[in-house]
């Protein structure tokens, strides 16, 4: 991987960490699409620069995250279930799951059609709080099982903690908004494990390749944040589903 192209996947990512469209699935496909091999490295790669994404959130969030101690408890209650399953299942989604277009594409077909499902059928309630500090204990533990879904690369787990938010009847700012900040434990402590697993095998010029991803996924994911408030002003997630499918039709005939 050179310079050019750790620049186009940080673009990719942060454009897609926080969409409902699976960054981690867009990653995959880009990468093939360049040709660029699936080593342990292009792996750690695609896991890592989403902390770039990541750190957009803490900018822009920093006056929430430092306002007390119960919305961290919240999130962190909502990071459990991802913490367990990511820890017990890190070889079966590395080696499987990351190396499985056909995982990836058939993801983003069903999530899609998920999507588009769920937004026709769901009513907002009317009254729900758009603060934050109105997410409950037992709500934040369910979100939380929902973002666990999207260790299957192409699920979204913006789209799983998003839908998620919606059926518990949560307003879709209130929820948006969160599935942000439970962003921040769940990938630094992807990035975090599979560092420490894989980082002594690097070579000195792919950290810089990393840190250019890195840098350039937080810039894009600034913009992409600021983004997606404005739009679930006005408009649903049916667009994102609707692509969902489409994209994965392309690969499909591609592939085909």
């Amino acid at each position: 991987m050179d310079l050019i192209q750790a620049c186009i996947l940080g673009i990719i990512e942060g454009i897609t960490e926080f969409l409902p469209i699976s960054s981690t699935g867009h990653l995959m496909l880009a990468s093939r699409s360049m040709g660029i091999a699936q080593t342990e490295f292009v792996k750690s790669f695609e896991i890592a620069i989403q902390s770039g994404a990541i750190l957009a959130v803490v900018i822009l969030y920093w006056k929430t995250l430092s306002k007390g101690i119960d919305i961290w408890k919240k999130i962190l209650t909502a990071f459990l279930p991802t913490a367990v399953i990511g820890v017990l299942l890190y070889k079966v989604i590395k080696t499987f799951f990351l190396s499985s277009s056909s995982v990836v594409l058939w993801s983003l077909f069903l999530g899609g059609v998920a999507l588009i499902l769920f937004e026709i059928f769901h009513g907002e309630r009317q009254g729900s709080s758009e603060e934050l500090v109105s997410i409950t204990y037992p709500q934040a533990l369910i979100i939380g099982f929902f973002q666990s879904i999207a260790i299957i690369p192409g699920v979204s787990r913006a789209a799983a903690t998003i839908v998620g938010g919606l059926a518990l009847g949560l307003k879709r700012k209130t929820i948006v908004e969160f599935s942000f900040l439970l962003a921040i434990p769940t990938m630094c402590a992807a990035t975090a494990l599979d560092l420490a697993k894989s980082a002594k095998s690097f070579r000195t010029d792919q950290f810089l390749v990393l840190g250019v991803g890195f840098i350039v996924s937080f810039l894009v994911a600034l913009l992409a944040i600021k983004f997606l408030l404005v739009f679930i002003k006005k408009h649903t997630f049916i667009p994102f589903g609707i692509y969902r499918i489409l994209i994965a039709a392309a690969f499909w005939l591609r592939m085909g």
